[in-house]
């Protein structure tokens, strides 16, 4: 080999460990930057939450709860309000994302506690938006960060009632008492189904047949016949319809 070629062999091979080295040198630079993004930042709470709770699952995911890594609002009050909020949970969207799983399941508060008079009036009781503040006003402020709770405390400042969309309705020529059902001793489950389950409270099918396999549905005449026979009660029509 002349002594000209030498020197070309030489740049060469130096000009290939050069760029080896630049490319082993960014791709360790990019691995690092890959790593530093990889680390899951919470923007609330409830997103503190639920990484922690990935955390516990996967120990090795990075995460970053730095000012949201607090007790209020509670887990279960975030996926209860999500779900109240979901529009795949059966039922209507509501005007705060209300959940009777979270109040009258896990907190087991007496349903006539919010729905006041229902064993001594001919109509169900709707809480008050005072009913809610009973409660919520002992609350930390952090809770706001459910917008149900900033909508609560909105109708409360501006003294506005909330418009509950009504789910149960029977027509307007049908008395239905509930204190008669309720002093009868008929538990709330019986008509509006297990209220302490969902998330979000929809009209649940209950299809009961007739002997001779006529369907009825829930709140159609002959569902309630069909209640009133099995209890033995009344089937005068004046009973429901005066």
């Amino acid at each position: 080999m002349s002594d000209r070629v030498r020197p070309s062999l030489l740049a060469v091979f130096a000009l290939a460990a050069a760029i080896l080295w630049l490319a082993v040198g960014f791709g360790a630079g990019e691995a690092v930057h890959a790593e530093d993004s990889g680390v899951r930042k919470a923007t609330s709470v409830c997103e503190a939450h639920e990484l922690k709770e990935l955390q516990k699952k996967d120990p090795s995911l990075k995460i970053d709860v730095t000012g949201f890594d607090a007790q209020w609002p509670t887990r279960s009050a975030c996926l209860s309000h999500e779900a109240a909020a979901a529009p795949e949970t059966p039922g209507p969207l509501q005007p705060i994302q209300f959940s009777h799983k979270h109040h009258a399941g896990q907190f087991q508060i007496d349903c006539q506690y919010c729905h006041s008079g229902t064993d001594r009036s001919p109509s169900a009781g709707v809480p008050a938006v005072e009913v809610c503040m009973g409660c919520h006003a002992q609350f930390p402020a952090s809770y706001d960060e459910l917008e149900g709770i900033r909508t609560l405390k909105k109708h409360w400042e501006e003294k506005k009632p909330i418009e509950w969309v009504q789910i149960h309705r029977v027509p307007e020529y049908v008395q239905f008492q509930h204190r008669a059902h309720v002093q009868a001793g008929f538990a709330c489950q019986t008509c509006h189904g297990a209220v302490e389950t969902y998330d979000k409270l929809s009209m649940v099918p209950d299809t009961k047949w007739w002997p001779w396999l006529l369907p009825t549905q829930k709140l159609e005449m002959g569902w309630c016949i069909d209640c009133h026979r099995r209890n033995n009660a009344t089937q005068d029509c004046a009973a429901c319809h005066y």
